[in-house]
């Protein structure tokens, strides 16, 4: 089971207490997932269509126990793909139907004779921050998702309404996060790809198993992260100094070759002794050997003059090749 799919099964699992929360919930489903047709005569009937079991449940005893609906509900197994089954719940009755998206504020009758269908989030609808969660829980079971968090950070909601995104990332927003809205294949995607956003949002929903699983392969991830950061420093570290060194006794031997260590000033003479004596110490550790013992930038500035006078050697030579 994917992760995006047990945070789902999860938070189908939530009370069912206050009445306000249950049709801010309901609301957003609608919104998200819910088909809505009208007919001759101004029928009107509500479908859902989804392949979790734990969330066609939960819709169907959440209208159950807010309206006490009769309501149909298919199995259907899935040609494509992995072959899952789709549930399928029809509310019947045209009254009940109509109370319903009444009451989500999805749809109000105009004189009688048109339908206005509105996908703006009802200010009465989210006006307890109670029912502002439960919406966006609805959400994310209606057409959020959530990716593997050991593979990437990304969580999102689906919705094919403009104006519905809109206020869908304006109440994510509302708790101090990020969200923001792309489009992709005619819907509209609000997204956020922080993990500590991800994580309030994880919270927020009320999904806290999901939330201690997330937070704990972050913290793994993190570290991992941190360690490869390290080692891979001290490896450029380490490969710095190698070459360095590696550079430092060519030009010793060079000088060494063509006039001899001993003439060299006595305080390059000690440390180009050194050197050859220890090729795979640091400039620090050279320094501690040095009598008496300087610092790492004395170091590095005796072996500037040391490479200087085997540039310099290297230089005469050439020009005694040119002649």
């Amino acid at each position: 089971m994917s992760f995006s799919s047990s945070t789902k099964n999860e938070i189908s699992k939530l009370p069912m207490d206050r009445e306000c929360c249950l049709i801010a919930e309901l609301a957003a489903i609608i919104r998200m997932s819910g088909t809505i047709q009208l007919s001759g005569m101004r029928k009107i009937s509500l479908k859902f269509v989804t392949e979790n079991a734990a969330i066609a449940r939960r819709i169907f005893v959440i209208i159950k126990n807010l309206y006490d609906a009769n309501m149909e509900v298919m199995v259907r197994r899935n040609r494509q793909l992995k072959k899952n089954n789709n549930y399928m719940i029809l509310v019947t009755g045209m009254d009940v139907n109509r109370r319903i998206l009444n009451d989500v504020g999805l749809l109000s009758d105009d004189n009688d004779v048109n339908f206005i269908i509105d996908h703006r989030i009802p200010d009465n609808i989210i006006k307890n921050r109670c029912c502002k969660r439960a919406y966006l829980r609805g959400a994310f079971l209606g057409g959020g998702s959530i990716s593997n968090p050991e593979k990437s950070y990304h969580l999102e909601f689906v919705t094919n309404s403009q104006e519905h995104s809109k206020d869908l990332m304006k109440l994510i927003n509302s708790f101090g996060l990020n969200a923001r809205i792309v489009t992709r294949k005619g819907n509209y995607v609000i997204y956020l790809k922080e993990g500590e956003q991800i994580s309030d949002i994880l919270n927020i929903i009320e999904a806290h198993q999901a939330l201690l699983q997330f937070e704990n392969i972050r913290v793994v991830k993190d570290v991992r992260n941190n360690v490869n950061r390290l080692v891979n420093c001290e490896t450029a570290n380490l490969n710095k100094t190698i070459n360095a060194s590696i550079k430092q006794v060519e030009n010793i031997e060079y000088i060494d070759s063509k006039i001899g260590i001993e003439k060299l000033p006595k305080s390059l003479q000690q440390l180009a002794r050194l050197r050859l004596e220890n090729k795979d110490a640091s400039l620090k550790e050279l320094g501690a050997m040095m009598d008496p013992p300087i610092g790492k930038s004395g170091i590095n500035y005796r072996f500037k003059k040391i490479e200087q006078i085997a540039e310099d050697l290297r230089r005469r030579e050439q020009g005694g090749y040119d002649i």
